[in-house]
Formats: C-alpha cells, sequence, structure tokens
C-alpha cells in the first residue's frame, strides 16, 4: 500500500497517518508513507515518524502552496514511486495529496493496466469553505467532482463533513463513503490529575483561582483568530484577571498580536507558539475555544474534553460530532 500525506504539520492528519502506517505493519501489510514539506510557519509533527518499521520517503516538491511548476514535477514523482513500488492500494491523506497523488494513480492505472492502483482518499476536512477565492473554490469543486469518480473509495473523518461533500458539493456518491472516526490514545489527557493541574499553571506562571480560556492551531485566516479576540474582550471586562492562551504559530502571528495590543488585550493574551507538552497546556486551562470558519474532525477540542476541560466552538465541520450536547 502506497499512502501519500501533504505534509506531516501539527494537526490530526498527521497523528492519523502515521499510526495507521504502524498499524499496517501489525496487520502484514508492506506500506510505504510519502510526505512532503512542512511550511516555516507551521509546527512539524515528523517526530511521530517511527524509527524502524513502515517505510517513509520525504518528497520536497510536495507542498501545500499552489506551485504549478512544482506540483507537476510532484506528480511525475508519485507516479515514479507507484513504478517503483507497485501498490495494490493507492490512499492519500490531505487535499494537495488527493489531488497529485490521484492524478499520478489514474495515469499510472492507464499505462499499466495489467496492475491497476485501487485509489482510497480519506478527506479530514475540505479546503471548499474559507480557504480561496470564489473562482479558485469553483476549480477545486470541479476537480474533486471529477478525482471522486475515478476514487474507488471515499473516507470522511465525521458525518458532517461526509454530509457536506455529498448534499453541499456534490461530490462522491453515497455507497463510495464510509465514516471512520479518529483514533486517538487519550490516555495522558483524561490522567491529568489535580496536582498535575497545579503544576501547570506554575509552569505556565499562572496563579491559582485565575480563569485561563485557550485555544490551538495555525494562526491563519480559516482559525478565525479575531473571533477569539472579540469574545476575549467583553469575558476581560467582567473578569480582568482571565488569561487567554493561543497556542500555535503561522502567518498571522504578528497580526494577533497587534489586534490584542489594539483591543488593550496585550497583558491578557500570551501568544505561546507550538508546544508538545499539552498536557501541561490543558491541565492549565478552564475552557477550550475554538472560534474557526471551517474544521474537519478538530483534535485539539478531543484532547481538551479527554482533559476534563469544557469546549466552547463554533458549529463548523465534525465539530458537532465532538460537541453532542
Amino acid at each position: 500500500m502506497l499512502r501519500v500525506i501533504t505534509r506531516l504539520n501539527i494537526g490530526g492528519p498527521s497523528i492519523q497517518a502515521t499510526r495507521l502506517s504502524t498499524s499496517l505493519v501489525a496487520e502484514h501489510f508492506d506500506t510505504l508513507l510519502i510526505h512532503g514539506r512542512v511550511g516555516e510557519d507551521e509546527g512539524d509533527m515528523s517526530y511521530l515518524l517511527p524509527d524502524r518499521g513502515p517505510r517513509t520517503r520525504y518528497l520536497d516538491l510536495l507542498q501545500r502552496p499552489i506551485s504549478p511548476w512544482a506540483d507537476v514535477r510532484a506528480t511525475v514523482a508519485l507516479y515514479g514511486a507507484m513504478r517503483e513500488f507497485r501498490p495494490h492500494v493507492l490512499h492519500t491523506h490531505m487535499a494537495k495529496a488527493g489531488l497529485l497523488g490521484r492524478v499520478a494513480a489514474v495515469f499510472f492505472n492507464v499505462t499499466h493496466p495489467s496492475t491497476r492502483v485501487r485509489l482510497v482518499h480519506t478527506y479530514h476536512g475540505h479546503v471548499l469553505d474559507g480557504y480561496f477565492s470564489g473562482p479558485t473554490t469553483q476549480v477545486f469543486i470541479a476537480l474533486e467532482r471529477l478525482l471522486a469518480k475515478a476514487t474507488d473509495h471515499l473516507i470522511a473523518v465525521s458525518s458532517r463533513v461526509r454530509d457536506d461533500l455529498l448534499h453541499r458539493y456534490h461530490i462522491g456518491a453515497p455507497g463510495r463513503f464510509t465514516v471512520v472516526s479518529l483514533g486517538l490514545d487519550l490516555d495522558q489527557f483524561a490522567a491529568i490529575d489535580d496536582r498535575q493541574r497545579a503544576d501547570a499553571r506554575r509552569a505556565l506562571d499562572i496563579p491559582a483561582g485565575v480563569p485561563v480560556v485557550t485555544t490551538v492551531g495555525r494562526l491563519t485566516a480559516i482559525k478565525n483568530h479575531a473571533l477569539f479576540l472579540d469574545m476575549a474582550r467583553p469575558v476581560a471586562t467582567r473578569r480582568p484577571d482571565t488569561v487567554f492562551l493561543i497556542v500555535g504559530d503561522g502567518d498571522l502571528r504578528e497580526q494577533i498580536a497587534a489586534d490584542a495590543r489594539a483591543l488593550n488585550l496585550a497583558d491578557r493574551v500570551r501568544l505561546l507558539g507550538w508546544r508538545r507538552d499539552l498536557t501541561t497546556i490543558y491541565g492549565a486551562t478552564d475552557v477550550f475555544a475554538i472560534t474557526s470558519k471551517n474544521e474537519g474532525t478538530p483534535v485539539a477540542l478531543i484532547e481538551a474534553m479527554a482533559s476534563g476541560v469544557p469546549g466552547v466552538a463554533t458549529d463548523v465541520g465534525g465539530v458537532r460530532d465532538v460537541i453532542t450536547d
């Protein structure tokens, strides 16, 4: 099985793709995972790749930004990987890998009809709302519709994502979709106790009893941190001691910092960058917030709730599959 993911940036797709590789090997599948370039302002989860076991390959040409020349070369490289590896199944994760990988597989099947590759794509969410301009989005919708017809099976990480694709964008057919919820190891979060919560606050220099509201994610437009700050202002007015933690990094870091200053929240809002010690972050948190315009199934929300922290979120994507009440 050949599997392709756009990049191993911080998020649910990277966790799922790397752990699926290990699980497939345990079930005696021969698997190769190809992953692309992580952006300069993104957190890198390539540390999840196992030292031994599943084979992995880094493809620098595979990257999130649209780059026609690099994208063509990446497609050719993926076609070459199929000729070398001769997989029975191609499984793609994330939009760019799904586009280039499936195009490469279609050409491979045309040129190698006796060794046809089955195509599987996982939608961890989609980029069809809030990511691009209207005309660009329409092009992506048209491409996804065409690719869905060439794909043997489609996987969505939540029923909300599947229904959005099927009924809002008319991508795929019901019989080709399966919903596979995320499988995560949440033991470390569920084990957080009062002592760890006190230690977490000391580590972050937050006094006991001070309300803490946290969000975790890329600092990019789709995550809508402007709404997080709009929420923070009235909360801080009523509870001036409240601390607001923004965990993550991205192209809007300086803008978010400037907006916090403009709202007189600079002393209340802390931009912590990417952190691996998430048990510390959740342990110090009273309320976890997601203000995104679009989501797949938000792993950070699941982790926070497993830590005993209530979640408040915009009703988008797969959020309703996590917050059911």
